[in-house]
């Protein structure tokens, strides 16, 4: 594995220290969210998703894609584990623009690292909102991050991970702190990956961590560069064009003739 974490470090674009520490597992953590974008283009390809460690760093480093939250937090779990960090991975339920009745699928996957006795979230995986620091799991208080303020409140009897958005607590995800074995997140990920209901086969999606607290996130053909004076929306006209802007804020490119099967791409 030794070889594999060069590698990762090269798509990451780090060359610091390697010791199992917090500020290690901070600047790891960043430079991921910046280097490495979220997205499913290969669910809308018709291609299957593979979780075994060989096929995440095959797609993830060596051919430079992106993915969703198993293969950026599975890519994460080797990583770590194979620096010495204590780390597992947690299950939870993708909570973002739902009401608390609504019941999402367990569908979500992130990692708890244990660093001097103190228990730290991690998770690259939750598109636009993935996280550019590791939070605190053991206190309420609001935590800075390079990019949102977020906190971890518990409400009847569970944890939920909140980003302060326009000036409002909003839930990202909740979860009980129940660790995710691989066959759970092979159920789930055959749901995200396969399931007509999921959302992952109706909408395509893009994002990655920029600079200066900006983010670029792609939702079906709007593209949105967000900074801290505001976002800047474009709609995206063409299969072209949307090429274009994945090869250039994304660094994801394909064959001029790909066409992504997504019922929300309605080209004139």
């Amino acid at each position: 594995m030794h070889a594999e974490l060069d590698a990762y470090f090269e798509r990451i674009g780090w060359s610091g220290s390697r010791e199992p520490t917090l500020e290690t597992l901070r600047c790891i953590v960043l430079a991921h969210t910046r280097a490495i974008p979220f997205e499913n283009l290969d669910v809308l390809l018709g291609r299957r998703i593979f979780l075994d460690e060989p096929a995440i760093v095959k797609k993830l480093v060596h051919q430079r894609r992106g993915g969703y939250c198993f293969e950026q937090n599975g890519l994460l779990l080797s990583m770590l584990t194979s620096l010495g960090f204590d780390v597992a991975p947690l299950s939870a339920r993708v909570r973002l623009q739902r009401p608390r009745d609504f019941v999402p699928p367990r569908t979500h996957m992130f990692l708890r690292v244990e660093l001097a006795g103190e228990s730290w979230l991690a998770d690259v995986g939750v598109g636009g909102l993935s996280l550019t620091a590791p939070l605190r799991l053991d206190t309420a208080d609001a935590q800075t991050t390079p990019h949102e303020t977020r906190r971890i409140v518990r409400e009847n009897q569970r944890l939920y991970h909140q980003a302060l958005l326009a000036g409002e607590w909003q839930d990202v995800c909740e979860f009980t702190l129940e660790e995710m074995p691989p066959i759970d997140r092979e159920l789930a990920n055959w749901f995200t990956n396969a399931h007509p209901d999921s959302h992952f086969k109706n909408r395509l999606l893009a994002a990655r961590a920029g600079p200066n607290g900006e983010r670029f996130t792609l939702l079906n053909q709007e593209f949105t560069h967000r900074r801290a004076d505001g976002a800047v929306t474009t709609t995206i006209a063409t299969p072209e064009e949307l090429l274009a802007i994945l090869a250039e804020h994304f660094g994801l490119r394909f064959p001029a003739d790909t066409r992504f099967d997504c019922p929300a791409l309605k080209w004139s």
